[in-house]
Formats: C-alpha cells, structure tokens, sequence
C-alpha cells in the first residue's frame, strides 16, 4: 500500500499546498507519526518571523451569542465590560508594544460593528499612532461594508481581522445570531480593498478533523494572507465552560495541518498558546507557524511577555544560524 508520507512530502518540497482530499488521508498519521508530519510541515515555508500584540479597544456588551465567548451578554461571565477607550490609550499602547520589540498591533472591539462615531474614532486614532509609532496596524471591528474598508485602508491600517471561528458545517452549533456567509463577506471586503486579510479559526469546539479541514480549505478559497489559530480556553459562565482543552498532540497536529494547506501564507499562533501547547508551542512556532501573538488575550491572561520576547528572540537566532550555514 503507497505510503501517503511520501507524496505528503514530495508535495510540500515542491511548494504544493495539500489539497483537502489529501489532508484526509494524514489524519490517521497524528497517532503514530506526528513528529513526521511536523517535520515535513516544517520543510514547507520560509515565512519571515513576527510578533503582534492586541489591546481590547472596547470590551463586553456583545450582541452576538458566540458560545465560546466571553464577552457576549448572553452569557453571565467575569468578563470587563467598557466603551471605546481614549486616542490617549491607544497610543499608549502602541508605544509600549515598540518598545518590547512587537512589530504588528490590533485593535479589537466586540461587537457585530462599530457605531459611526466609534469607527471614526479609530481611524483618528490610527492616523495619529501611524505619524507617531512605527508600528503595523491590524483592526478587528467586527463586520464590514465595502466603504469602511476603504476608509479603514486610508487612515493607516495594513491588515484586517476577522476570524471564521469553524467550518460552514460546525457553525450553526456556535453561533445563531448571524451567518456564515457574513462572515466571509467581511473577509472578502477587506481584501478588496487592499487590506492584508487576517482570518483563521478556534480550535477544540467540538468539531471533527473533517470540519478543520473544511476550514482550512475555505481560507484557501479566500485566499487570505495570514491564519490566527486560538485554542478554547473554556471560560466559566459560557456554554463551552466543560469543553476541556484540546492537549499538546492535537494541537501541533492542527498547526501542521494548517502549513501543510497553506504553505505561503502566515500562520499565527494565538489565543490559548499556553493552555493548550505549554512548553511545546517552541516546537509550533519552530516546524509550523511563523507568527506569534504576545502578552495577554482579549479578556484572558497570556504568555508571560518576557517569556515570549525571549522565545521569539531565540527564534530569530536559530533562523540567522541555520541561513549562515546553509
């Protein structure tokens, strides 16, 4: 019987990405030849290193009833509810962000959209930090319509978040306020208005491998540039608060999966890093994923940044070492 590794790998070195019929056949391989996989998702990408980190611009009170979030006001969570914080705070935080090396910043709100004045706020505010903070920005405001897009991609943002979350399929067990399809329709409003699109998913909702795979090829489909994978962090008072998080093997499996079927594009490791890899987000970061997000989640403590500057300081060297001596 032909061995699927060897067409896996045969592909990658040639710069294919899998096709989703083929990642089907890889599955069966996480139980007893992860660290193949991983090393040949490791051939596949010579994606520049970076590191983002986000600020909750506005926090809490969301329409939407996303089952694993926290901020969502149909369920009764710890989370911090507030308004739009200050241009003041925003600066802020982008010269913080500078300061320990970060290169991208995002800023993110809840909610379905922004009010028009919230939104005019923002660009202000990301002209402002563009003049002042040599930083990148990224904005998560939730839907989109063409012209804010454009005016979005005016005032000084680069790139555009908003992720899928799950598979068309799985998504009806998540969410019941809006569609999936609006969601694709904002991915594909930033793209056309030139915005360096940012879109993955969460990971350990209680989806099957099959419905990760669906995902990943629908981000094939919208051609996005960079792929943010969070891991559940189950959050008491949400309908996800039992759900235990996915473990280390499945985690780094999803990764490989994810350079596999993408292998130009930025994968980006994010929300429940510790949680779900601990000490074996190292391995993540060095075979699959190029990009990570440091410091503390939207409303969840994160990584250490000390740790993670150091992490991703050692990175850059292993990358410098191993170019020098090829």
């Amino acid at each position: 019987m032909p061995d699927p590794i060897h067409d896996i790998c045969n592909a990658a070195l040639a710069g294919h990405a899998l096709s989703a019929e083929d990642a089907l056949k890889l599955i069966p391989l996480f139980s007893s030849r992860l660290t193949t996989v991983i090393a040949i998702a490791g051939l596949t990408s010579g994606a520049k290193r970076f590191t983002c980190g986000i600020i909750n611009a506005k926090s809490g009170r969301c329409t939407e009833d996303c089952a694993f979030c926290a901020q969502s006001r149909h369920h009764k969570t710890d989370a911090p509810a507030y308004p739009l914080i200050s241009e003041e705070a925003l600066l802020r935080r982008a010269r913080e962000l500078v300061e320990r090396g970060i290169t991208r910043m995002g800023i993110v709100t809840a909610g379905a959209g922004l009010s028009r004045r919230d939104f005019e706020h923002v660009c202000v505010a990301a002209r402002r930090i563009r003049q002042e903070v040599n930083i990148e920005l990224c904005a998560s405001l939730g839907t989109l319509t063409p012209e804010r897009a454009w005016k979005l991609k005016e005032s000084g943002f680069s790139s555009y978040h908003h992720n899928l979350e799950t598979a068309r399929s799985f998504y009806p067990s998540i969410c019941s306020t809006h569609d999936y399809q609006t969601r694709c329709d904002t991915v594909l409003c930033a793209r056309e208005a030139g915005l360096r699109v940012c879109s993955g998913g969460l990971f350990g909702l209680g989806e099957s491998w099959a419905q990760r795979i669906e995902l990943a090829q629908t981000l094939q489909e919208l051609q996005v540039d960079s792929i943010p994978v969070n891991f559940l962090m189950p959050i008491p008072g949400t309908p996800l608060e039992s759900t235990p998080p996915l473990n280390a093997t499945e985690g780094l499996g999803i990764l490989a999966l994810l350079r596999l079927m993408h292998p130009e594009r930025d994968i980006v490791i994010c929300g429940g890093r510790t949680t779900t890899l601990s000490a074996w987000d190292r391995l993540g970061l060095l075979s699959c994923a190029n990009g990570m997000m440091v410091g503390d989640y939207l409303t969840e403590k994160g990584s250490p940044f000390e740790r993670d500057l150091t992490l991703a300081h050692d990175l850059a060297d292993l990358d410098r070492r191993t170019h020098v001596a090829g």
